[in-house]
């Protein structure tokens, strides 16, 4: 099933039965709509969910230059897409909450590059 996004279909999970598709934009009913962000994995100290964090720049008028600014995200790792490390680049989607502070997922995963960080 198409997710509506130009991203990688990964490989079908390896246990069917014990699956959580509940959660999943890939084989299960989540849809994702709204945003789609692209940053880097700073944290993976939770269960199935990451801290996506993405910098940007602001513009001050007053001083006629840049601020860097930056916004750490809470993503849902679906199965399929595990295991995430520190430092890898990824692309989350906008869902419906997922819990308290979670309504993003992640949808696309590319390994960071060496030497950067």
């Amino acid at each position: 099933m198409a997710i509506g996004l130009d991203v990688a279909h990964p490989p079908e999970p390896d246990n069917p039965e014990d699956y959580d598709y509940e959660t999943c934009p890939f084989f299960g009913q989540l849809p994702v709509r709204g945003q789609v962000i692209e940053g880097r994995v700073v944290s993976t100290d939770m269960q199935r969910t990451v801290i996506v964090e993405r910098e940007y720049e602001v513009n001050v008028p007053k001083y006629d230059r840049y601020m860097k600014r930056r916004s750490r995200i809470p993503a849902h790792v679906p199965e399929v897409l595990e295991p995430l490390s520190v430092g890898d680049d990824v692309k989350i989607a906008e869902t419906r909450p997922l819990s308290k502070t979670k309504s993003h997922v992640v949808v696309e995963v590319s390994a960071a590059e060496e030497g950067e960080h």
